[in-house]
């Protein structure tokens, strides 16, 4: 059985591996841990192989985790900037729970829950960085803003007025596929739509690509991804609780 740091090497290997393909720096590349589901002992672990930057899916499963971390590492959240970023879908009246526990929330995909974290965050005094995440596939399960729609522009348009955020950027989930190309279809319409959307919105930052997750990181890498999100590789298989 490999531990956690064995894992991580592998990974970091094979990160730099699609960053040469790609030629670019492995500094262009951000790693996060997706920890989501897996117990707190697991996120210790990770923060003890030297990773600072976490991925947690639902808001009252990470409040719960939060509470039995050991007070090293949640006093090491401040000192050594461990940032841990909100992945899943943020329903409006999580927003200002989520804001509080979190560094990031990378999937914002409504002007009102835009609107609704931007008044959390400045009641706590902070200015929160989020991702805006697009939907590129037709499945129903998938939640994001949709590339063309009306809810997208207003969302962008406004976000320039909210002074609790500050968009970072654009994130995307590719369609279950076993086609790699699949994939690298996904990514490259999102990096070419980041691009025109950083033209049309000059007063947002697109400067965050977050794309690729265990099973096509490589390809979003080799894709302008800036940000990797990775889980099953890292932690393992994943343990859901019996509904």
């Amino acid at each position: 059985m490999s531990t956690f740091a064995e894992r991580l090497a592998i990974i970091e290997e094979r990160i730099a591996a699609a960053c040469r393909r790609a030629g670019r720096s492995r500094d262009e590349v951000r790693l996060m841990a997706v920890s989501k589901t897996h117990p707190a002992e697991a996120l210790e672990e990770a923060v003890a192989a030297g990773v600072r930057l976490f991925g947690e899916n639902r808001v009252q499963e990470f409040e719960r985790k939060k509470e039995s971390l050991t007070t090293a590492v949640r006093a090491g959240a401040e000192r050594e900037g461990i940032e841990v970023h909100l992945i899943g879908h943020l329903q409006s009246n999580k927003t200002a729970k989520a804001a509080k526990l979190f560094s990031g929330v990378d999937t914002v995909d409504s002007v009102k829950v835009a609107e609704r974290l931007s008044e959390a965050a400045l009641a706590l005094g902070v200015r929160l960085p989020i991702l805006v995440e697009i939907k590129l596939s037709g499945e129903a399960a998938k939640t994001g803003a949709s590339p063309d729609s009306d809810e997208l522009r207003m969302l962008f348009e406004r976000a320039a007025d909210l002074e609790g955020i500050e968009v970072r950027g654009v994130m995307t989930v590719p369609p279950l596929d076993d086609n790699p190309e699949t994939a690298r279809a996904c990514f490259r319409q999102l990096r070419s739509l980041k691009e025109g959307w950083a033209q049309t919105y000059p007063k947002l930052s697109f400067e965050e690509l977050s794309m690729g997750m265990s099973g096509d990181f490589e390809i979003g890498i080799e894709e302008g991804s800036t940000l990797v999100r990775i889980g099953t590789a890292l932690f393992g298989k994943r343990e859901y609780p019996v509904a």
